[in-house]
C-alpha cells in the first residue's frame, strides 16, 4: 500500500485563500486525494474550499468527506459535484454519510441505513444525465458527464455492509487501530459478497488522525479528534471487544461534546476521555511509535491511507508526513519483502 491521501476543513479562523497553498503543497508531497469535511456551522463552505483546491492543482483527487442527505438536496449535491469534476479534469469524489455535526446542530436527524442505500441509486441515476423519476417529479441534470465515484463514510455492521454492495468506494472511519479496522473490514466483505462483487470493485480509503511529537503533546493534539469519535461511540451497539472496556468514557464524552467545536485543538471536551483510549484511535507520539502503528495498518487490505490534518502548523504538518513520515514506512515495508 503506497497511496496517501488527506482530510481537513478551513477553520472559521483561517482565510480561504490559505486553501490553494495547502492543496498545492500537497501535491508536491506527494498526496493522491484531498478529502474537505463538510460541517457548515464549525467549518467554511465545503464548495469554495474544494473548486479552490481544484484551481490550484493538476492531478489531484478531491471530494466531501463527508456530506449528507438533509442539509442539501442531492439535486444541489449532484450539480456542485459535477462542477467539481469539471475543475479536477474528472478526479472528483463524492463522499456521503449518515450525517452528525452538521446534521444534529441544523436541529435534523442523521439519515437511515434505507435512505442512504436509496439515495446512492438516486446518485447514479442524477450523474447518468438522463431523464429520471426521482422526488415525485422527473429530473435532469444537464451538466452531469459521467459517473463521479460515491464514497460512503462508514464504521459501523450496516453502514460498511452498505458500502461493500453499492459503493465505488469507503472511507473507513474510527480508530488508527488494526484489530479495529479489521473487524470492520470484515463487514464490508459481507457486502462485496452479497452483491457479488470482487473487492477490486472498491477503494478502501482509511483515515487516520496522527501527531508526530513528544507523547504529552501529540496526545494534546489529537485529544479532541478522539473526544469526538467517543461521542459516536455512545450509541453503538456492537463494536470490537478491544473497545467495550471504553464505554462509560463514550457516555461522558456524548454528553459533553460540543458541536461546533468539534475537532478544534481548542476544544473544550477534548478532556473527558483517557489516554488509554487516545492512544488506541489515534496515533500520536515519536516519529518511531507512528512509523511503527502505520506499518501495521498499511499491511491490512486498505488501497489509501488519508490523514486528517490537524490545524496549527499544517504546513509543517503535511511536509512531516510527506518527507518523513511515508518515507519511513514504505521503506520498512520495502526492507521486508
Amino acid at each position: 500500500m503506497n497511496r496517501w491521501g488527506l482530510s481537513m476543513g478551513v477553520s472559521p479562523r483561517e482565510p480561504l485563500s490559505n486553501v490553494p497553498e495547502l492543496a498545492r503543497a500537497a501535491e508536491k508531497y506527494g498526496f493522491e486525494a484531498l478529502w474537505y469535511i463538510d460541517f457548515q456551522l464549525g467549518m467554511k463552505d465545503v464548495y469554495a474550499a474544494m473548486y479552490l483546491a481544484a484551481g490550484a492543482t493538476e492531478n489531484m483527487h478531491i471530494g466531501s468527506a463527508v456530506t449528507n442527505l438533509v442539509t442539501r438536496h442531492p439535486t444541489v449535491t449532484a450539480n456542485a459535484t459535477i462542477a467539481l469534476d469539471e475543475l479536477t479534469n474528472g478526479k472528483a469524489m463524492l463522499g456521503l454519510g449518515a450525517g452528525w455535526s452538521a446534521v444534529l446542530g441544523a436541529g435534523g436527524q442523521p439519515s437511515k441505513l434505507g435512505e442512504l442505500r436509496q439515495s446512492i441509486d438516486e446518485f447514479h441515476q442524477l450523474f447518468s444525465g438522463e431523464e429520471v423519476e426521482l422526488y415525485g417529479t422527473k429530473v435532469k441534470m444537464a451538466a452531469a458527464q459521467r459517473q463521479v465515484p460515491i464514497y460512503m463514510a462508514v464504521s459501523q455492521p450496516g453502514m460498511l455492509r452498505l458500502a461493500g454492495e453499492k459503493c465505488d468506494g469507503a472511507i473507513l472511519m474510527g480508530a488508527a487501530d488494526p484489530e479495529f479496522c479489521q473487524w470492520q473490514l470484515d463487514y464490508i466483505y459481507e457486502g462485496l459478497e452479497k452483491a457479488g462483487r470482487d473487492r477490486s470493485e472498491l477503494v478502501i480509503d482509511l483515515v487516520v488522525t496522527m501527531s508526530v511529537a513528544e507523547e504529552a503533546q501529540a496526545l494534546t493534539d489529537v485529544r479532541a479528534w478522539a473526544t469526538s469519535q467517543a461521542a459516536t461511540f455512545d450509541v453503538w451497539k456492537h463494536m470490537p471487544p478491544a473497545l467495550e472496556r471504553f464505554r462509560p468514557e463514550f457516555a461522558a464524552a456524548n454528553s459533553g461534546y460540543h458541536l461546533v467545536e468539534h475537532l478544534s485543538l481548542h476544544a473544550g471536551h477534548k478532556q473527558v476521555v483517557s489516554d488509554e483510549f487516545v492512544k488506541s484511535v489515534a496515533l500520536a507520539g515519536p516519529l518511531d511509535h507512528c512509523v511503527t502503528r502505520l506499518r501495521e495498518l498499511a499491511a491490512l487490505d486498505i488501497d489509501r491511507i488519508s490523514f486528517a490534518l490537524l490545524s496549527g502548523g499544517r504546513l509543517r504538518r503535511m511536509e512531516q508526513i510527506g518527507n518523513e513520515v511515508i518515507p519511513a514506512v514504505v521503506g520498512a515495508a520495502r526492507e521486508q519483502h
